[in-house]
């Protein structure tokens, strides 16, 4: 029940995100916008911010960064291996392999920061900006193969993976924020959460899936309930403990996130399947992310 309660306030918000789409603000304009607003300044801000003033430890940095790639690996690999589960042609199914690795930052900032104050936000946000260049590597690499569009420019432009490299940086060079400055980007910060969570519920689509429920219901039990039993041992394996094993585990337990529908259109693919994805991550997420919050 306290896993279910720390989880309410921003699904709640997600939630609100979807009743504000669909009963007041129906303006498609405003609501990309919205989106734009936060991948290209409020996010990349909190980011910046986390990790140019965080106390970065590299004994601890280094397990939870291959931790953090394991399981991106691993969710790679179990999604290719359900590919004759979807009936789905070459294009379909590059764009809805993303959907058993990627992960909604947005949800696991808010969530690390209820656990751990500003240093959950810190390495939960260091290890999504760290993983963010790999997942785009799979994505558009897969996509790029079987449609359009290049990797290099993808990654190059990619705002979080910017946003990362600068903070860390920042922070291995010595240097220090001056205080107005923290308090600026604290302040661009605090508000990606909160639109960042009302953007993702203002994105949640159900329509015509297409393919086999199979390969779906495959995708979806990959992202939500193996990749978090994977990070489970692979963080025992490689010696996590307390913080930083709570934030490996809830990094894999994430949904999908909104980016692999943009990557989908962006680059010629099946915007509309990858859409139905994201959102049934995103609902089905609340019973399991309590899950795995009551467990750790």
């Amino acid at each position: 029940m306290h896993s279910l309660a720390l989880l309410l306030p921003d699904f709640s918000l997600i939630l609100l995100g979807a009743v504000l789409r669909r009963r007041l603000v129906d303006n498609e304009a405003f609501w990309a916008g919205v989106e734009k607003l936060v991948y290209f300044v409020l996010f990349p801000a909190l980011l910046f911010n986390a990790l140019a003033t965080a106390n970065i430890d590299p004994a601890h940095a280094l397990p939870l960064f291959l931790g953090g790639l394991g399981v991106v690996i691993v969710g790679f690999l179990a999604g290719w291996l359900g590919r004759g589960l979807m009936g789905l042609d070459a294009m379909g199914f590059a764009s809805r392999l993303q959907c058993a690795y990627r992960f909604n930052t947005y949800i696991g900032i808010a969530i690390a920061g209820k656990l751990h104050a500003a240093a959950g936000v810190a390495l939960m946000g260091g290890l999504c900006g760290a993983m963010v260049p790999f997942v785009n590597v799979m994505a558009v690499g897969m996509l790029a193969r079987h449609g359009q569009g290049s990797l290099l420019r993808e990654l190059s432009r990619n705002p979080l993976v910017l946003a990362t490299l600068s903070g860390l940086v920042f922070n291995l060079l010595g240097l220090e924020l001056p205080a107005p400055m923290v308090a600026f980007l604290k302040r661009l910060g605090d508000a990606a959460v909160a639109l960042g969570l009302l953007a993702v519920g203002a994105a949640l689509r159900w329509g015509n899936i297409g393919g086999r429920w199979t390969g779906s219901a495959w995708l979806v039990g990959v992202k939500l309930l193996l990749l978090p039993a994977i990070a489970w041992q692979l963080g025992r394996a490689l010696g996590l403990t307390g913080m930083t094993f709570d934030i490996l585990v809830l990094f894999a337990a994430l949904p999908t996130a909104s980016s692999a529908y943009i990557l989908a259109m962006r680059m010629g693919g099946d915007g509309p399947g990858v859409a139905w994805l994201i959102s049934a991550t995103t609902v089905l997420a609340v019973p399991t992310l309590s899950l795995w919050l009551m467990l750790l």
